[in-house]
């Protein structure tokens, strides 16, 4: 299993940017799809985007365009580019490890979006 700790997240007026990270723990990082999901009050956890051990990425059409995904195989870490925050936008975000169909969660850092 892999250990990961997100930091990053915080209150940001709309149209602000906020940049996430999130460090992975062990060398298997290296072959593992990693992904930003995010879960707003009563809904439920969405992914937000995702890159593969071959730096592939995808994102959902809510934030295409404002958000960027990045990976550094040498930190083990990825990071998590906000820009143009809009209000919802607001929610829990949880870095995710995918390695051989098995899942590993962070703990969530919390983004606000609001004026």
């Amino acid at each position: 299993q892999v250990q990961l700790v997100e930091s990053g997240g915080g209150l940001v007026q709309p149209g602000g940017s906020l940049r996430l990270s999130c460090a992975a723990s062990g060398s298997i990082f290296r072959v593992a799809t990693m992904g930003w999901y995010r879960q707003a009050p009563g809904k439920q956890r969405e992914l937000v985007a995702s890159i593969t051990s071959g730096s592939i990425t995808t994102y959902a059409d809510s934030v295409k365009g404002r958000f960027i995904i990045s990976r550094d195989n040498a930190k083990n870490t990825i990071d998590l580019q906000m820009n143009s925050l809009k209000p919802e936008d607001t929610a829990d975000y949880y870095c995710n490890a995918r390695v051989f169909g098995r899942d590993s969660w962070g703990k969530g850092t919390l983004v606000t979006v609001s004026s």
